[in-house]
């Protein structure tokens, strides 16, 4: 396993800290997938507190394209990845007015059975953007001068094929480094240097067997230090941030490879949860001297699991899980769900929710539905207490983005801003 310079990469990943907290007392962005702590949680307060009668104001709404990637926002840029006029195309809008300031194209089209275009959401760091397309190609963009600064065909390089739906990973920011999962046999992880494009660390898994999956890669807190974990199509892997090394490997075999949620910290263990009627796992990472071992704190599979999520990551607040409990094997059933975490007891479930995706802030969850609704609710373990929804969107799966009091939607047509402020 090839690695990169030790003391380089654990300066950067410190030095990257400072000046993300920096950037966070500075302003409410979410320069990436799941916001700034990859976790679909955001510190903002002071939003909506009661629906108004005529919903929340939309402030503006622009024409977008196909795919599946969200909104990422930063330095007053708000930037997503769509497919029109026959190329996969990083669309940089003015986060304020919605007024187009590029469109750079990075990769031909990209069509599926399960929907066309891109569908990992951008890293944003200063005036880079770090995409990675529907086949795999990871690139660099100068999003202030309009130029692809550098392009790997990840998967291909790596000697591997796109996963079956699309490759789905949203590029990490670590160090010096942007991460991603290529499910290939001579990478299941890799990273490349951000400013070069350099390959930096490849990490293998499962002998090379193990595919990609469809999550995205965190760097969560593991016991008492903090590890990069990946679950790939065949496992939850957690790796050594600044290198790349293998640590631990647990097995988790889903029909069609679909694990998609984003693993999350749950006080120094890993959650991860699948649909495809699987279930919910809570690990506990032992470290006995140089060596990891995953346990199994609780878990909960199979048809009568206490949450099955499908390609929605869980969110973490006050010691519980919300989610959305996916019924059958990619079944229409689906029950949004609040689990106590630490020992997987349900504590509600809304019935027949619908599919859908959230993100969490100010006390309250902010859902979208497949059938293109705002819904949002109070983040409360004792019952289900919806505030308001509207329509405001055709189907879509993505998750929100919240920057600065703004809503960011998107479906296959349209991006939209709206205002969640308290009193506006």
């Amino acid at each position: 396993m090839p690695h990169g310079s030790q003391p380089r990469h654990l300066f950067g990943y410190a030095s990257l800290a400072i000046l993300l907290l920096a950037d966070v007392a500075q302003a409410a962005d979410w320069p990436q997938f799941l916001g700034p702590a990859r976790n679909g949680i955001s510190a903002e307060s002071d939003l909506i507190l009661q629906w108004p009668a005529d919903g929340p104001k939309v402030l503006w709404r622009v024409e977008g394209g196909a795919g599946m990637s969200g909104v990422a926002i930063l330095n007053g840029r708000a930037i997503t990845l769509i497919q029109t006029d026959g190329d996969q195309i990083v669309l940089v809008l003015d986060a304020t007015t919605g007024k187009t300031l590029q469109a750079v194209p990075v990769a031909p089209e990209f069509d599926n059975p399960m929907g066309a275009g891109p569908r990992a959401t951008p890293a944003l760091a200063g005036d880079r953007a770090y995409v990675y397309t529907g086949e795999g190609i990871l690139a660099a963009v100068d999003v202030k001068d309009g130029k692809v600064v550098w392009s790997h065909d990840v998967v291909s390089e790596l000697g591997g094929k796109p996963a079956e739906y699309g490759m789905a990973c949203s590029p990490l920011l670590l160090g010096d480094n942007v991460i991603v999962t290529a499910g290939a046999s001579r990478g299941t992880v890799a990273a490349f240097d951000a400013a070069t494009g350099k390959p930096a660390w490849q990490a293998v898994a499962g002998n090379g067997r193990d595919t990609a999956g469809y999550s995205s890669p965190a760097l969560l807190n593991v016991g008492d230090e903090q590890q990069l974990v990946a679950f790939e199509g065949k496992a939850a892997i957690g790796l050594a941030p600044a290198t790349g090394k293998l640590l631990w490997r647990y097995p988790y075999v889903t029909d069609y490879d679909c694990n998609i949620a984003t693993p999350i910290s749950v006080d120094g263990k890993v959650f991860i949860s699948s649909g495809e009627n699987h279930g919910s796992t809570l690990l506990d990472i032992v470290k006995t001297g140089d060596s990891y071992k995953a346990t199994v704190a609780w878990e909960s599979q199979g048809p009568k699991s206490v949450l099955r999520t499908e390609w929605q990551t869980a969110l973490l607040h006050d010691g519980h899980l919300y989610g959305f409990d996916n019924v059958g094997s990619a079944g229409p059933v689906t029950h949004l769900t609040c689990v106590e975490a630490a020992t997987g007891k349900r504590k509600w479930q809304e019935l027949r929710f619908g599919k859908g995706n959230l993100i969490l802030a100010d006390g309250k969850l902010f859902a979208t539905t497949m059938q293109g609704e705002l819904v949002v609710i109070k983040a409360s373990p004792e019952k289900y207490e919806e505030l308001g929804r509207q329509t405001l969107l055709r189907s879509t799966r993505q998750a929100p983005a919240l920057a600065n009091g703004m809503l960011y939607l998107r479906d296959d047509r349209e991006i939209v801003c709206v205002n969640v402020k308290a009193g506006n």
